[in-house]
């Protein structure tokens, strides 16, 4: 069976290649890219979504459909535009019941790996803040301590630089942009999340004797939303045994990361 599902956009002319990071009868873990959607988007209904990209490839009896046997494929959570990792799947209706109910009960722990700006309060830390649609910018949340619905995540500073800190967030509930959101609360921005006003990293920021070759334009190491779904571990929703999925850091966080451990002097 193939390791990877291949989807294609014929209207934007976008090919991904999605590794799978787990599967079995019941359930489907794909590694999701940044830059692509979970699911259709009413304020973008130009962009493609993996969900009606993986229904289409289904009905059509594309072959990493066909090979499954795949009839039904359903998310059980969700993942912002830019946020790349795990992403499960139900491969029928039951289990996709189950699941509910583990996230509902927020059981499954989903460990992110964030880039911020910004220097943290404690190497440990809480935000427990409600969450909810800001009034007056459409796609945004905001912290709504009156009128939010519940939210919680925890920090876990894994590495400070000068201006910037790598952090491992569990979010205890699944309230949408609910990590970056928290961040800003507590102090700092996801790097690149420009929704909430965090900047793209660059090379000539971190290092002092850059130059850029003539001709040549300056690219930043990362320009998405520095966010990554790196792990998600829950009971499976059948057989109840213990599952740990991993997903790899992607490219350029990899190389963000490394460029601030070379350049962004750590404490």
């Amino acid at each position: 069976m193939s390791a990877a599902v291949k989807l294609s956009s014929p209207a934007t002319r976008e090919f991904w290649e999605i590794p799978v990071l787990f599967e079995d009868e019941h359930l489907l873990a794909l590694d999701k890219p940044s830059g692509l959607l979970v699911s259709p988007d009413a304020d973008h209904p130009e962009r493609p979504s993996l969900m009606q990209l993986l229904h289409d490839g289904i009905a059509a009896g594309k072959p990493w459909a066909s090979q499954r046997n795949l009839t039904y494929l359903n998310n059980a959570h969700r993942l912002d535009f830019e946020t790349s990792g795990v992403l499960l799947f139900a491969k029928n209706k039951p289990a996709l019941v189950a699941l509910a109910n583990l996230f509902g009960a927020e059981i499954p722990v989903k460990k992110h790996l964030a880039l911020a700006w910004g220097n943290p309060p404690a190497k440990n830390f809480t935000v427990d803040a409600k969450l909810a649609p800001h009034p007056i910018r459409p796609g945004q949340m905001r912290v709504d301590l009156d009128h939010g619905k519940k939210a919680q995540t925890d920090f876990a500073v894994l590495e400070q630089f000068s201006d910037w800190c790598l952090l491992h967030c569990l979010p205890l509930t699944e309230r949408a942009h609910q990590i970056r959101v928290h961040l800003k609360h507590a102090g700092f921005v996801v790097v690149a999340d420009e929704l909430y006003g965090g900047k793209k990293l660059w090379l000539s920021r971190l290092k002092k004797d850059f130059h850029l070759k003539p001709g040549k334009e300056e690219r930043p190491l990362i320009s998405r939303t520095a966010l990554h779904l790196e792990e998600l571990s829950l009971p499976h929703p059948v057989t109840n045994e213990p599952v740990t999925i991993k997903s790899a850091w992607p490219k350029d966080l990899k190389v963000a990361v490394k460029y601030l451990r070379q350049y962004a002097t750590g404490f």
